[in-house]
């Protein structure tokens, strides 16, 4: 049985587990370690499985909680040695696994595979874990979809794909004008529009779970997000993440 679960997701935070009955990974540890260990119980989700900690990139809200979870419980943790030099000391861990781009990692039963993507950090990644023979993305914090997330979407079974803004929202709205340019930028976050697109173009037919991931609090409102993939609906399982609390745990096989 898979499990996968959004437990913080959007700029206050973003941690993503995904797992199976053995083993779990989790994707980014934006929120502290209190918070992480308090989600995984209310969402009734085991922490003892999870075996290791990706980080996307340097942001604050990305990996705000890695080093004391990593002192915590000496799990590895895996990021890209540019990633790890240009992140806040605070929030570094004291050990780390480097991995490039395009990497495979095995983590017991799962396997973690790594790409590259267009965003406003130094080195900034993205991944597919495989569990079961089955692919599941975590995609957030993407400008523009780049070949290697088109390639990603196609492959994957379930997906948290970003889906930050909406359009009108954010050129509306009372984000100074650079900030506006820079949310809507090739290295910014992807519209809700741009999410809907790049499943529609891209996802492959085994495609059935994609969970809306990373909205904005000023720019998106969760029934907007909603209604730009309502003519996905029927062929997806749409579903969204909070910014506030867990999202509830997907099973499958």
């Amino acid at each position: 049985m898979i499990e996968i679960c959004a437990l913080a997701s959007g700029s206050n935070g973003n941690c993503y587990y995904v797992g199976n009955e053995h083993d779990a990974v989790l994707i980014d540890v934006g929120i502290s370690r209190n918070q992480v260990l308090e989600r995984i119980n209310q969402v009734g989700l085991d922490f003892a499985k999870v075996r290791a900690v990706f980080i996307t990139h340097e942001h604050s809200d990305h990996s705000r909680g890695v080093r004391i979870l990593h002192q915590k419980f000496n799990l590895p943790v895996y990021m890209t040695a540019i990633t790890f030099n240009n992140s806040y000391r605070a929030n570094r861990p004291d050990k780390y696994v480097p991995f490039l781009p395009n990497d495979s990692i095995k983590i017991n039963s799962l396997l973690v595979h790594t790409f590259s993507k267009l965003h406003d950090a130094v080195d900034p990644c993205s991944f597919v874990v495989e569990v079961d023979q089955k692919m599941i993305g975590v995609i957030t914090d993407v400008g523009m979809a780049c070949e290697n997330v088109k390639l990603s979407v196609n492959k994957c079974h379930a997906l948290f794909l970003e889906s930050n803004y909406d359009e009108k929202m954010l050129w509306d709205g009372s984000y100074p004008i650079y900030l506006k340019n820079r949310v809507a930028s090739k290295r910014g976050h992807l519209s809700n529009d741009q999410a809907r697109d790049l499943i529609m173009e891209h996802a492959g037919s085994m495609l059935d779970i994609v969970m809306l991931s990373h909205l904005s609090a000023d720019n998106n409102t969760p029934q907007i997000a909603l209604n730009a993939f309502s003519e996905l609906i029927p062929k997806h399982k749409i579903i969204l993440s909070d910014r506030l609390a867990p999202s509830e745990v997907i099973k499958f096989q």
